[in-house]
């Protein structure tokens, strides 16, 4: 438990901070949860909507720093594949 002020505030400023990244990543991983299930039902208007939302999520969140660019290269090139494969 800090006793110097400013560490106190340090400790509030970073709970309200891993709340708002653990939102935004929640957010993200439903996303991405719809865009798979979109691609299941062989819908593909509804599978290019969720592939920008999903897409978009992503890339917002490496703007922000809650996953690292690499991993988001990765997830968008499997969409972008699986969208393509989609007859």
């Amino acid at each position: 438990m800090p006793n110097i002020k400013s560490a106190k505030k340090r400790v509030k400023v970073t709970a309200v901070k891993s709340l708002y990244n653990q939102m935004f990543k929640s957010r993200m991983r439903t996303l991405i949860k719809k865009y798979d299930a979109a691609l299941a039902s062989g819908d593909k208007a509804a599978a290019q909507e969720a592939y920008k939302a999903a897409v978009k999520a992503i890339d917002q969140a490496v703007s922000r720093g809650i996953i690292h660019k690499n991993n988001a290269a990765r997830k968008k090139s499997s969409f972008t594949v699986k969208l393509n494969t989609m007859a």
